[in-house]
């Protein structure tokens, strides 16, 4: 009797002297190839004057909902936000939606996905912060308004990290693992009502996890405008007072 595979970490494909290739990697990357061929075979002539076709009409539909999501949490950063959060609810969502395919073996459903995925986020916050204010004034509002704060800012990022790491990972695994322990009990009955959920949850999954990461990127972008504009602020106040003492 063959040991059930609780992750896709465990399904060795193919091994070559110390190189293995598990269904993680092999599926991330052909997930990367669904999503990159597509979206350059779409726009490779992209003009225009040229009339839009229904799948350029469909992916211009998701993009522009994409926008319009992130728009409600980066305001005036939309632009610059949009990439990075749009190419993680496509990747998230189109891993768990491929989940209904016989043989698809989600890579969302393995840690160090998840881990990466998280790890990501943890950097594309700060490069977006540098981005906005520069290294120097980023970096000071780690210990502002004392150098006390620097250990729980730092906690408090890391701690992020692993939340966005570990509550992907338990909803896709533990999803995965409900369903197919109720289509060993019931089998003729529910099979496509629990698929149907399945694929909802994984869709939500990865609308939750883009949003939080946006979240995250335009809390650290404000963060940093606003140690800029302080001392400017002050600054300014100044100004009148000495206007004052001079007349």
């Amino acid at each position: 009797m063959e040991t059930p595979q609780l992750t896709p970490d465990t399904a060795v494909l193919l091994e070559l002297g110390p190189l293995t290739l598990n269904a993680t990697i092999a599926f991330t990357w052909l997930l990367m190839g669904l999503l990159i061929v597509p979206a350059w075979f779409i726009t490779r002539r992209l003009t225009p004057e040229a009339e839009a076709s229904r799948p350029q009409m469909l992916l211009e539909a998701a993009v522009g909902y994409t926008r319009q999501q992130v728009g409600e949490i980066a305001g005036s950063r939309t632009d610059l936000v949009l990439p990075f959060s749009g190419t993680l609810v496509l990747f998230i969502g189109l891993a768990n939606v491929l989940a209904i395919v016989p043989g698809w073996q989600p890579p969302t459903a393995s840690l160090s996905t998840t881990a990466a995925l998280a790890i990501v986020v943890f950097f594309a916050v700060p490069a977006y912060g540098i981005a906005i204010v520069g290294v120097g004034t980023y970096l000071r509002h780690y210990i502002e308004p004392t150098p006390i704060m620097l250990p729980f800012r730092i906690i408090s990022e890391l701690s992020r990290t692993l939340a966005l790491a570990v509550r992907l990972f338990g909803n896709m695994m533990s999803g995965e693992m409900v369903v197919a322990i109720l289509l060993l009990v019931v089998p003729l009955l529910f099979p496509v009502l629990l698929e149907a959920l399945g694929l909802l949850t994984g869709v939500i999954q990865a609308y939750i996890f883009a949003v939080l990461a946006t979240v995250y990127i335009a809390s650290g972008m404000e963060a940093s405008e606003e140690a800029t504009s302080e001392p400017t602020s002050e600054g300014e106040s100044s100004e009148p007072t000495h206007t004052q003492e001079e007349d």
